[in-house]
């Protein structure tokens, strides 16, 4: 009996300690590529279960760390939308709940989502053509052409 109420003040006192150590956001950078070259000024909603952010490449936003996945869809005139899917993985402060017996703690971390990480720096690729011609310079070597005959 005495060991056992030790080990569950411990837990009690440890319960989330994720959401202490290491928060519920998390500072994210998101890039995005074509063809090997960075796309300007794509725009980027980002979406997990626990709410949706926008940012503009390259850019970073703060978003609230959560269990599921987290999806990327970027957009730019010109070209096809792009589209990704991020896991997030278990940090330290959830082991660390786990190992002293907090299930308690376990359980708001997880559901809380500060017991896991996205990766810091996210990018989504755009597929090819990456470069649209835009319609007024279409129109203009149209009219510019000899007529045929």
């Amino acid at each position: 009996m005495r060991l056992i109420l030790p080990l569950l003040l411990a837990a009690a006192l440890c319960s989330g300690c994720a959401s202490v150590t290491s928060g519920k956001s998390q500072s994210l950078t998101v890039h995005a590529v074509c063809g090997g070259v960075e796309v300007v000024d794509a725009s980027c909603k980002l979406a997990n279960d626990k709410g949706q952010w926008r940012v503009t490449t390259p850019g970073s936003v703060l978003v609230h760390k959560a269990y599921g996945d987290l999806s990327l869809e970027c957009t730019k005139s010109g070209l096809n939308p792009a589209s990704g899917s991020f896991q997030s993985s278990s940090n330290g402060g959830v082991w660390g709940n786990i190992l002293l017996g907090g299930v308690i703690g376990y359980a708001v971390d997880a559901g809380s989502g500060a017991g896991f990480d996205y990766p810091q720096s996210l990018t989504v690729v755009f597929d090819p053509p990456c470069e649209a011609e835009p319609a007024s310079q279409t129109l203009d070597a149209a009219a510019a052409a000899p007529p045929p005959g």
